[in-house]
């Protein structure tokens, strides 16, 4: 097994840790910042999810710079980011700190774009990422931070950076559904 497929399994493996610290950890123990709440629990799951996020930057790098390309990778490394991503905006709407429809919204965007990713698999189209729809990640991967992280910095400014980057990533993650919608439906309703 390659160096990124081995990146990519941590980074699965690194989903239930981040769940377990976030569910398991009392909220109260250890408060840094008075502020905004924020606690030893939260810093933990911020490093647990960063750390993960990074595997998932440099198994692509490692992939495409070394010709490590696998169908393992190609399978497993977006079940892994949405793993990873969806798992973690859930967590946060169980807390409520992520608007329940701006999840469901990305949550539903995921599934229609991988329905549509895998009719077009069938007839033998392979769909890359597009340009929003790593934009789509990027923003999600922010915002995360931001929810994790009880809005630190930001709180002191007044700012909800978490909920500017949570609709931002709704609005990218909307309009890049649309983008491959487009491109790809006729291979949905080809048979209709």
């Amino acid at each position: 097994m390659n160096i990124p497929n081995r990146l990519t399994i941590i980074r699965i493996l690194l989903v239930p840790v981040v769940v377990a610290v976030y569910l398991c950890m009392d909220p109260t123990l250890c408060v840094i910042d008075e502020t905004s709440g924020l606690a030893l629990r939260d810093v933990i799951a911020f490093v647990i999810f960063a750390v993960a996020s990074i595997t998932d930057f440099f198994d692509g790098m490692l992939a495409r710079k070394n010709n490590w390309i696998t169908s393992f990778g190609k399978f497993a490394d977006p079940i892994a980011d949405k793993m990873l991503v969806n798992t973690v905006l859930i967590l946060m709407v169980y807390f409520h700190k992520a608007n329940v429809i701006a999840v469901l919204l990305m949550i539903a965007r995921d599934l229609i774009v991988d329905g549509l990713r895998m009719s077009a698999a069938n007839s033998g189209e392979v769909v890359s990422a597009g340009i929003f729809g790593k934009l789509k990640t990027v923003l999600q991967m922010f915002a995360l931070v931001f929810l994790l992280l009880k809005d630190w910095p930001f709180v002191y400014m007044g700012i909800r950076m978490d909920q500017i980057l949570l609709w931002a990533a709704t609005a990218a993650s909307l309009y890049s559904g649309l983008i491959y919608f487009n491109q790809l439906k006729k291979y949905v309703l080809e048979t209709m």
